[in-house]
């Protein structure tokens, strides 16, 4: 079942949600609507389960228009983020409640739940109550009794926001693997920048009520449609300097600009991610923004180093491989000279930091 969100728009008094969004899931896709808070996730997803209705724009489940109908009416499966469980009902009953108001026969029911205990690794514990279980069982039931009835569409609101990190990491393997089982059309709504890339066929980044950019994981890290997306996915240093002859001048480094500059000099950002930078004690070719070492944390596969650049008022992280920290042998205090890689430039009216 795939869904399409065409020029979808939405108002609460005089604050607007959503403006003209387009949407597109096919048919088996796991994806992600990423952003910060406010910008927008939660409302679609609740017009696209039909929790909400648009005040302009449509709903397409399969090329059906689906914007007047209910969740019962699409078929749709939702999780909330703080699992919406019947305290008073066992693990049982809460995952054969939807099966039960629709009137299922008995032995369907009784099969249908053992299925999905099975599916969701909570085997034995039908018995129990939501208080006895941890979050993470909790998460767990929640999402078998969405699936419960057979959805053609499965919905999750930041299905793992009240979760301890190791519990989401752990749960986050397990929905991918899920996925992989069962493939149903999936949505969910993050924050979290590296839940959605670990979990998500696709993802979708929001911001003010708007899609910002919508690809593959690896196509929305490496090729930021604007400022924002390369913001908000992950830490970056932003070089402040001014076009002239195409060229950008950043510090003391000079820089092809990719752009039409619309003045013979005008102030730019250039944008460069922590592990896109090099650090040599000696300018490599002549280049390189000279600073002092204030902070070294070897952590993980990566070294993290911070230099400050008195000369022109810059603060920079860099993401140096193991290797070559160990080559390096650096040292807080040292003066050291770091140059980017890559450095990636937007249109001047673009999203300012």
């Amino acid at each position: 079942m795939s869904i399409t969100a065409k020029h979808v728009t939405k108002q609460f008094g005089n604050f607007t949600a959503l403006t003209d969004v387009n949407l597109e899931v096919p048919t088996g896709t796991l994806m992600a609507l990423l952003g910060p808070s406010g910008s927008g996730k939660t409302t679609l997803l609740r017009i696209v389960a039909g929790l909400e209705n648009p005040d302009a724009g449509v709903i397409l489940h399969h090329d059906e228009d689906v914007t007047e109908r209910s969740p019962k009416e699409r078929n749709v499966g939702f999780v909330f983020q703080h699992y919406a469980l019947f305290r008073h009902m066992s693990v049982f009953e809460n995952i054969a409640f939807g099966m039960r108001v629709r009137r299922r026969p008995k032995d369907e029911i009784t099969n249908r739940v053992h299925e999905l205990l099975n599916l969701v690794r909570l085997e034995g514990l039908h018995k129990r109550y939501p208080s006895q279980l941890s979050g993470g069982q909790r998460q767990r039931v929640a999402l078998a009794r969405a699936l419960a009835v057979q959805p053609r569409v499965l919905l999750l609101d930041e299905p793992f926001g009240a979760l301890d990190a190791k519990v989401r990491m752990e749960l986050r393997q397990w929905l991918r693997r899920l996925h992989e089982e069962i493939h149903l059309t999936t949505v969910f709504v993050t924050h979290d920048q590296e839940e959605a890339f670990e979990v998500a066929d696709r993802v979708v980044v929001m911001n003010h009520g708007r899609v910002e950019q919508a690809g593959t994981p690896q196509e929305v890290f490496d090729h930021p449609a604007n400022a924002f997306v390369m913001d908000f996915l992950g830490n970056v240093n932003v070089f402040h300097g001014r076009v002239h002859d195409g060229k950008v001048m950043l510090g003391n480094l000079e820089v092809a600009y990719p752009h039409e500059s619309r003045a013979d000099s005008q102030d730019v950002k250039g944008y460069v991610r922590p592990h896109e930078l090099d650090v040599n004690r000696e300018p490599a070719d002549g280049a390189g923004v000279p600073g002092r070492i204030v902070q070294i944390n070897p952590t993980g596969s990566v070294a993290k180093v911070r230099v400050m650049s008195e000369d022109f008022g810059l603060a920079m992280n860099v993401d140096l491989p193991l290797e070559r920290y160990g080559e390096l042998q650096l040292a807080v205090g040292e003066i050291v000279y770091v140059a980017p890689r890559r450095v990636r430039f937007f249109p001047p009216d673009d999203y300012v930091i």
